[in-house]
């Protein structure tokens, strides 16, 4: 599990308010891998698959979703870096102009 999503939980007054959120973030961790395998069969099998005539892959389908996945994921974790650049980056203070 990522510590970093948890943050402090010492901060928490009760152990049992503990386990709960940390249950609460594995289950949000664990609904988000499945999303993203989900988004990634489907994109990968909608652009790579051509037809059902055989059991398996022909070559060409196979080059194509393995070079769609490895896309998927480079890009997926290029995304994640760079949100997480941004939140460790001090946030400003909302300035309000309407005065």
């Amino acid at each position: 599990m990522d510590k970093t999503i948890l943050g402090d939980l010492d901060t928490l007054p009760e152990e049992e308010d503990k386990l709960r959120m940390s249950s609460f973030v594995h289950h949000l961790q664990a609904r988000d891998s499945l999303r993203m395998y989900n988004a990634l069969v489907e994109r990968c099998f909608d652009d790579c698959v051509q037809s059902f005539w055989r059991k398996s892959l022909g070559k060409k389908e196979e080059r194509c979703v393995l070079h769609c996945a490895h896309k998927f994921l480079k890009v997926s974790m290029q995304v994640g870096t760079k949100l997480a650049e941004l939140n460790q980056t001090p946030h400003l203070p909302i300035q309000d102009d309407s005065q």
